[in-house]
C-alpha cells in the first residue's frame, strides 16, 4: 500500500470514530414528534442506540478491512457502497442520542480496531468467504435491529423510525452479498459471531 492510500484509509478511521457524521438521505426521524419519555426510558432507548452506533462504526471497520484485503473489484465495490450506507446509520444514530441527551459509546476506538482485524482476516480468506461473512453479519445484525424495536417504548416512533430503516438497509446488504456468491459459514462461525456480539451490546449499552 502507498503512502496516499495508507492515508486514505487512516483518514476513514478518524472520520468514522472523532467526526460528526452527516447523511444524504433525509433521517428517517424528521417531522416525527419526540415521545414523552421517563426518565428510565429515556436512559433505556439511549442504550439501544448507543448500541446501534457502536454497530455501525464495527460495520465500517469490517468492510474498511474487508475491502482491502479483496481480490475482486465488484466485491470492493459492494463492499464500500454498503459503508456508504452504514455512515448514513452513524449520522442517525448519533443524532438520536444527542436528542436523547445522551453519548455514544466509549469503548468505540476498541470495538474499530477489533472488527478491522477481523475484516482482514475475512478478506484474506478469498472473496466468497469474504461476502459469506458479510452475509452473516447483516443478518444477525438485521435480528438485533428487529429485537431492539421490540424493546423499544410504543410512544417512541422516532427511534423506532430509525431502526426500522436500518434494518430494511441491512437485510438489503446482505442480499446483495449473496447475489454475488456468498459462501455459507460453518456454524461454529455463527456461534462465535454471535457471542462476540453479545459481548459488544452489554457493554455499549452502559459505557
Amino acid at each position: 500500500m502507498n503512502i496516499d492510500a495508507l492515508i486514505i484509509e487512516a483518514d476513514k478511521v478518524l472520520r468514522t470514530l472523532f467526526a460528526s457524521q452527516t447523511s444524504i438521505r433525509p433521517h428517517p426521524d424528521q417531522g416525527l414528534a419526540e415521545a414523552n419519555l421517563s426518565e428510565a426510558e429515556r436512559r433505556h432507548v439511549a442504550g439501544l442506540m448507543r448500541v446501534n452506533h457502536s454497530g455501525e462504526v464495527c460495520a465500517q471497520a469490517l468492510y474498511q478491512g474487508q475491502a482491502l484485503t479483496s481480490r475482486d473489484p465488484a466485491v470492493r465495490d459492494a463492499l464500500r457502497e454498503a459503508a456508504h450506507e452504514e455512515i448514513e446509520h452513524l449520522a442517525w444514530t448519533e443524532q438520536r442520542l444527542r436528542e436523547l441527551g445522551s453519548h455514544t459509546s466509549w469503548l468505540n476506538p476498541l470495538w474499530y480496531a477489533g472488527s478491522l482485524t477481523m475484516g482482514v482476516l475475512a478478506g484474506k480468506l478469498g472473496d466468497r468467504w469474504n461476502l459469506g461473512f458479510l452475509a452473516e453479519t447483516e443478518k444477525q445484525v438485521t435480528a438485533h435491529l428487529e429485537s431492539h424495536l421490540a424493546r423499544l417504548p410504543e410512544s417512541d416512533i422516532k427511534s423506532a423510525a430509525i431502526i426500522g430503516q436500518m434494518a430494511i438497509d441491512e437485510t438489503s446488504h446482505a442480499h446483495t452479498a449473496e447475489a454475488l456468491g456468498a459462501a455459507q459459514l460453518p456454524p461454529v462461525a455463527k456461534q462465535l459471531m454471535q457471542q462476540t456480539a453479545k459481548v459488544m451490546t452489554a457493554l455499549s449499552y452502559r459505557i
